[in-house]
């Protein structure tokens, strides 16, 4: 069993094996903290207090109704202990503990990075080695994972994160939070090619999406109080942004070998960058990416990756962090 409170979702899962999921439960807080334009980290901790008891005792009761397991049959408890806002990570690594203690079972610490890669492992046959592109609202990386346990970050974001960047020029538009994905549904009605955007000139695997962000906001401005063209302002955003990732992925991909290619994170749902990675397939390359429901944030995630990333427990005196270690 894993609980998942690392930033606005509460989350518990019951998973056998790191693949096959016997119970998923998520409470969302998008509802909450859309009237704020954005996650507020004291109200989410007290909205997972509030959902903790209940998303556990959910999952309890679809794994009996499922598969006939009862809480004593959980063979480890697992938490998320970073990275994430400390004060809602808590909430469900306390929760993890108080069950690993109650029912005397191992408990598992896990980086919340290292579980969205293994989102990939759900209902799959997937295995290393292959590269990975994590895309989410606070990480982009690529990240080259040899083994189950073994992983090596060759590049990542030197300033704003994909999501971060896409919320940024949703704000700057005037879209309503949570932006990114509403950027990318205008996306699909507007011209990619209707703005010529820059790419962030950075050597190796590193990627950077300020320069593009302060773009949006000239053209945004040259406008001058005119209406603008929304849908292709989207496009050409999202076109840009897609065609980085794809482009460093590929330079990746060549450079190790790899015929395996894999997405994760909150933003493998973004339907064009989604679409890019996937149109590796015509070039031979064999990529994997979750369902929608365990691109987002969930415990089955971490539940997997405490199946195939762990060689040994934790203490339950493990503490939780707010950035990547």
């Amino acid at each position: 069993m894993a609980i998942e409170s690392s930033c606005d979702e509460t989350a518990c899962s019951i998973v056998k094996n790191g693949r096959e999921v016997i119970a998923n439960v998520v409470a969302s807080q998008i509802k909450t903290h859309a009237q704020f334009g954005g996650v507020i980290p004291e109200i989410a901790a007290r909205e997972h207090l509030d959902s903790i008891n209940i998303v556990i005792d959910e999952a309890f009761k679809q794994a009996k109704e499922n598969a006939g397991i009862m809480p004593e049959d959980i063979t480890a408890f697992a938490g998320t202990v970073g990275p994430g806002l400390v004060g809602c990570l808590l909430v469900g690594l306390n929760a993890t503990k108080t069950l690993a203690l109650t029912y005397d079972k191992p408990f598992i610490g896990v980086n919340h990075l290292n579980a969205h890669l293994c989102g990939n492992y759900l209902d799959t046959d997937l295995k290393p080695p292959f590269m990975a592109l994590l895309v989410s609202g606070g990480h982009t990386q690529i990240i080259d994972v040899k083994s189950y346990s073994e992983q090596n970050i060759l590049g990542e974001t030197i300033d704003d994160a994909v999501g971060e960047a896409y919320d940024k020029v949703a704000r700057l538009i005037g879209l309503p939070y949570p932006g990114g994905p509403r950027l990318d549904k205008l996306a699909q009605e507007g011209n990619p090619h209707a703005f010529k955007l820059p790419e962030g000139k950075v050597d190796g695997y590193n990627f950077s999406f300020s320069g593009l962000k302060t773009a949006v906001l000239r053209l945004v401005k040259s406008f001058d109080g005119k209406e603008l063209p929304v849908n292709d302002i989207c496009a050409s955003f999202q076109e840009r942004v897609s065609t980085t990732l794809l482009n460093k992925v590929k330079k990746a991909l060549e450079a190790g070998g790899y015929k395996q290619v894999v997405i994760a994170g909150g933003v493998a749902a973004n339907s064009e960058i989604r679409k890019k990675i996937f149109d590796l397939e015509k070039e031979g390359y064999k990529v994997f990416a979750p369902p929608m429901k365990y691109c987002t944030d969930n415990a089955a995630m971490v539940a997997s990756c405490a199946y195939f990333n762990t060689n040994t427990f934790d203490d339950v005196n493990v503490e939780v962090f707010s950035r990547v270690k």
